[in-house]
């Protein structure tokens, strides 16, 4: 019984992980109808750069919040200088882009800081005042920042304007040019945004894997099943979806695979969710009229 809530509870200490990496594709999904192939690179980059900062004697949280910052701006950036041309061009020529730029990022990572496997530091006390017994101290906070984002995200796009109107342009960017939203620069914020939920993954992911150019490949995986059973069309849904899959993973590598195969446990869920039902748990099924 110890062992089985071990397992769940360090899940969902994962899940909170592969719930911010399903946020930011289920954003960027919104807005291009495509999956960013890129999105764990982009974290993982970001993730350097916060490593950088710290090594430079930068202390922890101002790290933390000035690498969300850059992250941010990366991402509009990345939107207007790669996506935006793509704007019209064939899913497969936009998929290859997104492909480019993951090889283009996790290569560059490595010319400039090198695959050299580096630690990353923790900002919460290895002792806590308050003993849970089957739960690091990383782990928890990790749980916790994931829903401080989380909450943050849903009151900016539920009760803001300008959440509201990168919600219609991502829904209907005809009907919302009419009413004179600038339905380009919503998406390039939504890409930003995107880029900074994923650095604040790849911040919370690094203590636990370690620091390296292909920290975020098995995570994005993660985080794709979790976006894909959660619903691809629903961000909330989506992140429920991470924190589910944080778990199973880690039941199914306890109980049915073993530590070394629980990556397919992600295989699985995404093949039979394509399979079942490609809208996910809490999608809306799309019915075509033929």
């Amino acid at each position: 019984m110890n062992t089985f809530l071990h397992q769940v509870l360090s899940g969902l200490a994962t899940g909170g992980i592969y719930a911010s990496i399903a946020l930011a594709l289920v954003m960027i999904h919104q807005a291009t109808h495509l999956v960013n192939f890129a999105q764990g690179e982009m974290a993982m980059f970001s993730t350097y750069l916060a490593w950088a900062m710290i090594d430079a004697g930068i202390p922890y949280w101002e790290a933390f919040f000035a690498t969300i910052v850059l992250s941010f701006v990366g991402g509009i950036v990345i939107e207007r200088a790669v996506i935006r041309p793509m704007e019209n061009a064939p899913i497969l020529a936009s998929v290859i882009v997104f492909i480019g730029l993951l090889v283009i990022l996790n290569s560059v990572a490595g010319w400039i800081f090198t695959y050299t496997i580096k630690s990353f530091p923790s900002p919460f006390p290895r002792d806590l005042p308050f003993g849970i017994r089957f739960m690091s101290p990383h782990q928890l906070g990790a749980i916790g920042v994931t829903i401080v984002v989380l909450a943050l995200l849903y009151a900016f796009f539920r009760f803001t304007p300008l959440g509201l109107a990168m919600r219609a342009a991502a829904q209907n960017p005809v009907s919302s040019r009419l009413v004179g939203i600038r339905v380009g620069w919503m998406l390039a914020l939504g890409w930003g945004m995107a880029a900074a939920a994923g650095a604040v993954a790849g911040m919370m992911a690094a203590p636990i894997v370690y620091l390296e150019p292909n920290m975020m490949g098995g995570t994005l995986l993660y985080g794709f099943a979790g976006a894909l059973l959660g619903g691809i069309d629903n961000p909330w849904g989506a992140a429920l979806g991470g924190f589910i899959v944080g778990v199973l993973e880690n039941l199914a590598g306890e109980y049915v695979v073993g530590a070394d195969l629980k990556l397919t446990a992600a295989l699985v869920i995404i093949v039979g969710v394509l399979v079942v039902g490609p809208w996910g748990l809490f999608g809306t099924p799309v019915a075509t009229r033929v």
